[in-house]
């Protein structure tokens, strides 16, 4: 395992449109004796009620969403770009049908009880604050439903509290 060290969050020089919708993030989350991640390009992280947050977009469809549903945590990990094709695979296969993480071949981490990848050099840990169904009467956009949910595989949009940002 490697050693991660907390990373004050009045250092971070972060550009989420690189970080997460060009180099992807794993978001990582366990509930009773089962833990998966999938891969991720939509999200972002500001202030919100007062607090440094993350917020995360899941598809219904999604093994992760099941787990998260059932945690009070999640993790967001960021990784250098010699591991682009293994996250490719988190966002291909299945958690459901096999281990993607031994799969992989990755490990789990831990920060008190939230897991994360420990190959990652950057994880964002964080308290699950609100879970909101995207619905299609929402959408202002006539492209919206169209062009990202034709086949009806909706998203939630999770906001969590940053309560701890370590890195490599």
């Amino acid at each position: 395992m490697h050693t991660f060290q907390p990373y004050p969050i009045d250092l971070i020089e972060f550009d989420p449109f690189t970080k997460i919708g060009k180099e992807w993030m794993l978001i990582t989350a366990s509930a009773e004796d089962k833990i998966n991640a999938m891969t991720a390009s939509w999200g972002g992280v500001g202030v919100l009620w007062g607090k440094n947050t993350a917020f995360i977009f899941v598809r219904d469809s999604r093994y992760t969403k099941e787990l998260i549903d059932q945690s009070d945590h999640f993790s967001l990990t960021f990784f250098d770009s010699s591991y682009k094709s293994a996250l490719k695979y988190f966002g291909m296969v299945t958690g459901r049908r096999e281990d993607k993480i031994k799969t992989a071949k990755m490990n789990v981490n831990y920060f008190e009880d939230i897991p994360f990848i420990d190959e990652g050099n950057f994880v964002i840990c964080c308290r699950k604050m609100s879970a909101t169904p995207i619905l299609p009467e929402q959408f202002l956009d006539s492209e919206i439903q169209e062009k990202w949910y034709a086949d009806g595989d909706l998203h939630t949009m999770y906001v969590g509290e940053i309560i701890q940002i370590l890195a490599r």
